[in-house]
């Protein structure tokens, strides 16, 4: 096709050279293969001509339709996973954009963690395409943005605004690619922790801030954290009532976390897939390689519009074990659940599971059998864990008990910031954990 295009372009310019400005065969411009142009003054074509053959050249051809899909990952590499974002990227040109798929990068550096691929600093622009070396990264840089504050949600909504404009499709997905902590107090100045810390400014995402960029961004078919710790009710609900699909990990990610040839395979060979098989072939691609190497993980699909309904649920469960006064019992399955590398963060079913196997209450029982139905039947659509032989954060823990959505659970007060939630404004969680964790 871009031969037959050239010949085009070199009978016209023996026609009437004085006439074109510009002719530019770039192959990265405009998103995908093509030709951009600039041409200016009259350009005569010979007598009979069919001005249909050079249409094109006058701005008058049909422009060409949106992608299946664009895939943007916010890769905020200004802290120590940088070198885990070069090798990322590299994993994404496995792959590459096809006029189907585009896989669009803001990629952030800093000093300090890595020397690679020449070493550059900031903040850049890239839309992924295909190449074999594996230790360089060779798309074209489509914008230097200098030292962009990577832990401010305006570069995210900014991004995403830029790449939909850039690189319109039919379906989006946004992956945030970062440090995660889900929600915790932790004992940090900013108390409503989140995603996307930048060790340049010293900024991160806090969950709230979720929230503000999602209402910001416009509807979202998936969203994705390559991050630890964020699939969490408190998260979630940040997320729910802009996208239709969260994928993310309730335990930590290793610092390789998405192997993106693995997802992005099935999708580009596929590029048709509905939101609800991308979302499964992020959890798929990561699942199916920890699976490999036999290190544990968790990592689970969400329907967001379920989410909603999550909150009633909890209510009633939690008012019919307060009813029944089962306090010891509530705080012993707490303790017992399955937690993460965050302690206080634990596996809403498992929880629940123990309450229920444990009351001598029909209400506690029903309500709680409810609640686990839900999480299972509606609520998480793929959940694929491993068990982990245990390493730096923890013991040995059976992942297979988590069932794809945690939830926080402090042994003390909830800390300041966390009725700032979403879902602490829309539950009574908030008040059923500290009846818990009262004398």
């Amino acid at each position: 096709m871009i031969r037959k295009i050239a010949m085009s372009v070199m009978a016209v310019s023996m026609l009437a050279p004085a006439a074109m400005a510009q002719v530019d065969f770039d192959g990265n411009a405009g998103g995908s293969a093509g030709i951009s142009k600039q041409v200016s003054g009259d350009i005569p074509l010979p007598a009979g001509a069919d001005k249909g053959v050079f249409s094109w050249l006058f701005g008058k051809t049909e422009p060409k339709g949106p992608a299946e899909w664009t895939i943007m990952v916010f890769g905020n590499g200004k802290n120590d996973l940088e070198p885990f974002l070069m090798k990322d990227m590299n994993e994404m040109e496995k792959i590459g954009s096809t006029d189907k798929v585009n896989i669009v990068v803001e990629a952030g550096r800093i000093d300090g963690y890595d020397t690679s691929d020449g070493d550059w600093k900031g903040v850049r622009r890239y839309r992924m395409t295909k190449d074999a070396d594996v230790n360089k990264v060779g798309s074209k840089v489509l914008a230097d943005l200098g030292n962009v504050d990577m832990g401010n949600y305006q570069s995210v909504i900014d991004f995403v605004n830029w790449a939909k404009q850039a690189y319109p499709a039919k379906k989006y997905m946004l992956i945030l690619w970062n440090h995660g902590a889900g929600w915790t107090k932790d004992g940090q100045p900013i108390i409503t922790k989140g995603i996307s810390y930048d060790e340049q400014s010293g900024n991160h995402i806090n969950t709230p801030q979720m929230g503000l960029i999602m209402k910001s961004i416009g509807k979202l078919d998936v969203i994705g954290t390559d991050a630890c710790l964020m699939q969490m009710a408190e998260v979630d609900y940040e997320f729910k009532d802009n996208v239709d699909y969260i994928v993310a990990s309730e335990e930590t990610e290793p610092g390789d976390g998405y192997t993106y040839d693995l997802f992005l395979g099935p999708v580009v060979k596929n590029p048709t897939m509905t939101p609800q098989q991308v979302g499964a072939a992020a959890v798929n691609g990561y699942a199916d390689h920890y699976d490999s190497i036999n290190q544990g993980f968790t990592q689970s699909l969400v329907k967001a519009s379920a989410v909603g309904q999550l909150a009633p649920l909890t209510d009633a469960f939690g008012a019919a074990v307060m009813a029944a006064g089962e306090k010891a019992l509530a705080k012993s399955s707490r303790d017992a659940a399955i937690n993460f590398a965050m302690d206080e963060n634990r596996d809403l079913y498992d929880f629940t599971r123990r309450v229920v196997e444990g009351s001598q209450n029909a209400d506690v029982k029903a309500k709680g059998q409810a609640l686990m139905n839900y999480i299972t039947g509606t609520l998480v659509l793929t959940n694929r864990t491993r068990p982990s032989q245990g390493g730096y954060w923890s013991e040995p823990k059976d992942y297979k008990l988590a069932k794809g959505i945690a939830a926080y659970f402090p042994n003390s007060s909830l800390g300041d910031g966390y009725a700032d939630l979403a879902w602490a404004k829309a539950s009574q969680w908030d008040e059923f954990v500290q009846w818990i964790n009262q004398p």
